[in-house]
């Protein structure tokens, strides 16, 4: 008799921990940080970029030495905010990482915009290949940006469904932070498609 109850709640305990969805949580987590890794090692690819962007145009465009500067100074600035797996689960960190890599695409559309004045620049082959560069680093980043959200939101679905939310909150997991948009009004308006020549 104690053999078959030993036995019953042995068969009793794998079904009830197999739909605790522990491993699915663990699982889930694991994707959340590898998509994380991939956003990070997408915007490093940009950041390197940088300096050899900057250098090619104060060679052609000296005057416009402010908004070189702050191009520079935003990707000093994104430098500073250390961004590691626990960015994941430090909402406010994740906020900064957001609002430096914000300012630092900001700077950048300056400076393309600037560019538009000199067409010895856009003619000039390396900058043209650094351009490409770009462009297709800043897809990368957004392929890599929507991996990372849809990863995020299945782990955040994960931990807060039934019966994996009572798990989740055992071994304390917390719903993680996705990236969002800051200004909604303003990435809604068209943008400003200008084929003439510059001024």
């Amino acid at each position: 008799m104690k053999r078959v109850l030993l036995a019953l709640a042995a068969s009793l305990s794998v079904l009830l921990l197999s739909g605790c969805g522990y491993n699915a949580i663990q699982s889930g987590d694991e994707g959340v940080k590898a998509a994380w890794a991939e956003v990070l090692n997408q915007y490093q690819r940009r950041s390197d970029l940088i300096p050899n962007l900057v250098r090619t145009v104060q060679g052609f465009a000296q005057q416009e030495r402010e908004v070189l500067i702050q191009v520079t100074e935003a990707r000093s600035r994104v430098g500073a905010v250390q961004a590691t797996p626990e960015t994941l689960n430090d909402p406010q960190a994740f906020e900064n990482f957001q609002a430096a890599q914000g300012e630092l695409s900001s700077a950048l559309s300056r400076l393309l915009v600037v560019v538009e004045r000199y067409p010895e620049l856009k003619s000039d082959q390396n900058f043209r290949d650094l351009q490409a560069q770009l462009e297709g680093t800043e897809n990368r980043i957004t392929v890599a940006r929507n991996r990372f959200i849809e990863a995020t939101r299945e782990y955040n679905t994960l931990v807060r469904s039934f019966p994996s939310n009572l798990t989740a909150m055992l071994f304390g997991h917390k719903i993680k932070p996705s990236f969002t948009v800051a200004n909604e009004a303003e990435i809604s308006k068209p943008p400003e498609v200008n084929f003439g020549k510059p001024d």
